[in-house]
């Protein structure tokens, strides 16, 4: 199932993070893709920030862009975020042990394009864009989401309340 969402700004990009927190469960893949400044942090961070809120947990959440690869072990799910952007090749993205990180929990990557022989029991695909006319609004940003397996349905019907 595919469908587009408009985040008019960043609160709705923290707000889609958290509801797609909660359709995180093991072996969850969740990729996030797009250009520069697309917005995969800021949503990266938003879902990350929902889990640690569920715990009661308020800590700061850096990019994994330069160690590669962050965990957060909550009461709900290890969350395993990967940001791959320094990654040139899948031979690389081998030698992280990722599927090690769906064994035991949910991964989220950004900058997914090496992935390779994941087997995920589900899958999200988020592309960030800007949509048309993003000089007039650049801080609105357009969201398609891919998903697959069994979340699609109730991850829908989240997605739909977010609409409202």
């Amino acid at each position: 199932m595919t469908f587009r969402l408009s985040l008019p700004d960043p609160s709705a990009t923290e707000r889609l993070g958290s509801v797609l927190a909660g359709h995180l469960a093991r072996g969850c893949l969740l990729t996030l893709q797009g250009g520069l400044g697309a917005g995969k942090t800021t949503l990266a961070r938003a879902i990350i920030t929902a889990l640690l809120e569920r715990d009661g947990r308020i800590e700061p959440v850096p990019s994994p862009t330069f160690s590669l690869i962050q965990t957060y072990d909550t009461a709900g799910i290890t969350l395993t975020h990967a940001d791959l952007y320094r990654i040139d090749d899948a031979g690389a993205t081998r030698e992280l042990d990722l599927q090690g990180a769906l064994d035991i929990g949910a991964l989220l990557v950004e900058w997914p394009r090496f992935l390779e022989g994941l087997s995920p029991a589900t899958r999200m695909d988020i592309t960030l864009s800007f949509p048309p006319g993003e000089s007039e609004r650049p801080r609105a940003r357009t969201a398609e989401i891919h998903t697959d397996g069994e979340i699609s349905d109730s991850i829908r019907s989240d997605i739909d309340d977010f609409l409202l």
